[in-house]
């Protein structure tokens, strides 16, 4: 597993909201935690403005949850995945806003 991802870039203006959903200790959400702490600051970095809500439960199936211009949302669930699967699929999400 490599330890850096690419740098962040910045996202669709259409995009409007992130919501992550994840538990803070099942092994399901260890691949999105691990996203989470590596690609936040550079996410955020790069889209000061897009609200990135993080929600941590236990045992909830782990997901990231975009919300487009006119409300349109896309939900993908990322349970048992990799940290290069969990960003192979966020990025394929964000994309859909073009």
């Amino acid at each position: 597993m490599s330890s850096a991802l690419p740098p962040i870039r910045a996202l669709s203006k259409s995009l409007k909201e992130l919501r992550v959903h994840m538990s803070q200790n099942s092994p399901a959400s260890r691949g999105l935690r691990d996203f989470i702490i590596k690609s936040y600051p550079g996410l955020k970095e790069a889209n000061p403005g897009l609200p990135i809500l993080i929600r941590e439960a236990s045992g909830v199936e782990s997901r990231i949850i975009a919300r487009f211009e006119l409300g349109r949302e896309r939900k993908i669930v990322v349970d048992n995945l990799g940290v290069s699967d969990v960003e192979q699929k966020f990025n394929a999400l964000v994309s859909e806003a073009k």
